[in-house]
């Protein structure tokens, strides 16, 4: 439940108060002036505070505390109490982001009620915050691929620093389970993870989402840099990002400090920033639709996360753990993928990438019958017709080729698809193959096929064996 700090410089009043709220099952801790209550804040954040405004012999009075609070700790709600109350007062501490304000002396029907809005709201607020810590997308990377090794070594040294890191790649490829990596490993891991659907914003509204707004009924309502404070925040397609917030977030960025909108005191914030964008910026910023300052403020570390088409190895992995996943969630069954299913989904086009396959693997264990391992002939083919099914379908260019510029094109295609499936390791693909590695390297080689560093469906990355 959390408990409640009472802060009031007559000792009666703020043990009245806390005799009231035990005698109804809550826990409170008391406090005399604007020292002993911050002492009490710095020990544990209190779920509910109850600030009187005058606090004789203090440095601060309560309205001070109270933007301190509601600055270091905006999810906490603050009552105000006061002796002297007036609207003006009211409506102060209401615009500094107080929850309510009751007048002295007080009825005490009323201060329960009060109390026990405040509770919820904070409990409510409180959950947000756990949620958001503990998002269920997943934060587990998976893979044995050379691509995703040299992915696993960037995060892994971006997590030991604070540094802004852009994440680059395909739609589906998993950046936001990199951006999370980092989070969770890095020393703000225990602090909130806030993502940011850039797209998904109305871009009328993107400021106020991002830095809060107040207004005289309403109050202060924090936005979402405030709510990564001491933790990350994730813009997940920042090239959809408004103009105009860019400049804005450009301004957070120099100066750790912002506006609410339609406020006028200062907020400083201290939140490590990951973007994402599966577009070219340096595109974007010769169309004048991004800034290129704020391009070189976010691009500090710039990681390339891969796709599937690039880490083909890993596939089964990724299709199994999906597969326990579903199970998990929804009881779809555990099934284990065939040898011909697993190396069909190797050959097949993920232009979905991660997010694709794991589709289609919910498809399947909805569609199957729950027993036995997935076989090839279950997964989804280029076309569902069921004419076309079980047969071969030739592309235009290939049909139209004499039987020997056919066979030569497809042995061409077969071999850099399987080549890439096992991520450039000859070894391997021999032997799926069927091929001893040297007549592999001679029919390579008589095909004119040309290998780089550079993964892709059109030209092989070949590594040396390890065991070579």
């Amino acid at each position: 439940m959390g408990d409640i700090l009472i802060t009031d410089d007559e000792r009666d009043i703020r043990e009245l108060i806390s005799d009231i709220l035990k005698d109804e099952g809550f826990t409170t801790r008391l406090a005399g002036t604007s020292d002993e209550c911050m002492a009490q804040i710095d020990k544990a954040v209190p779920a509910l505070m109850i600030l009187d405004i005058w606090l004789k012999d203090s440095r601060m009075d309560g309205i001070d505390i109270l933007k301190q609070v509601k600055r270091d700790h905006p999810e906490v709600p603050v009552v105000i109490i006061s002796g002297h109350g007036n609207i003006e007062i009211a409506v102060a501490a209401i615009k500094q982001g107080a929850y309510d304000f009751i007048e002295k002396p007080f009825n005490i029907d009323q201060l329960m009620v009060v109390i026990r809005r405040a509770m919820e709201t904070s409990r409510l607020r409180r959950e947000n915050i756990e949620l958001k810590r503990t998002d269920a997308a997943p934060t587990e990377m998976l893979g044995e691929s050379a691509a995703f090794r040299t992915l696993i070594s960037q995060l892994e040294k971006v997590t030991k620093s604070n540094g802004r890191v852009m994440l680059t790649g395909e739609s589906g490829s998993g950046k936001e389970t990199a951006a999370r990596y980092i989070h969770i490993n890095s020393d703000r891991g225990d602090m909130p993870f806030v993502s940011v659907n850039c797209a998904s914003i109305e871009p009328d509204r993107m400021e106020e989402v991002l830095l809060g707004r107040e207004t005289e009924g309403r109050g202060v309502e924090p936005g979402l840099l405030e709510d990564a404070n001491g933790g990350v925040i994730y813009f997940d397609g920042v090239a959809e990002m408004p103009l105009g917030t860019q400049a804005k977030l450009l301004r957070v960025l120099v100066d750790q400090k912002f506006q609410r909108v339609g406020g006028v005191d200062k907020v400083q914030v201290d939140v490590r920033v990951i973007s994402s964008t599966n577009k070219d910026l340096q595109v974007a910023i010769e169309a004048e639709t991004f800034r290129q300052e704020l391009y070189h403020r976010l691009n500090v570390v710039p990681i390339h996360v891969p796709s599937l088409e690039e880490r083909r190895e890993d596939i089964p992995l990724l299709a199994a753990h999906f597969i326990e996943e579903l199970d998990k969630s929804q009881g779809l069954g555990a099934r284990p993928l065939s040898d011909e299913a697993a190396a069909l989904l190797q050959t097949m086009v993920w232009p979905g990438n991660a997010r694709q396959l794991k589709n289609v693997m919910e498809r399947v264990l909805i569609l199957g019958d729950a027993t036995g391992a997935i076989e090839a002939k279950e997964l989804p083919t280029q076309s569902d017709s069921p004419a076309e099914q079980g047969r071969v379908l030739l592309s235009g260019s290939l049909a139209t080729l004499p039987l020997r510029d056919a066979r030569e094109l497809f042995e061409r295609e077969y071999l850099l698809t399987q080549i890439n499936r096992f991520g450039g390791n000859i070894s391997r693909t021999a032997s799926f193959v069927g091929m001893e590695r040297s007549a592999l390297h001679r029919k390579l080689k008589t095909l004119g096929v040309v290998t780089s560093n550079k993964a892709g469906a059109r030209v092989a990355h070949v590594e040396e064996d390890e065991e070579a």
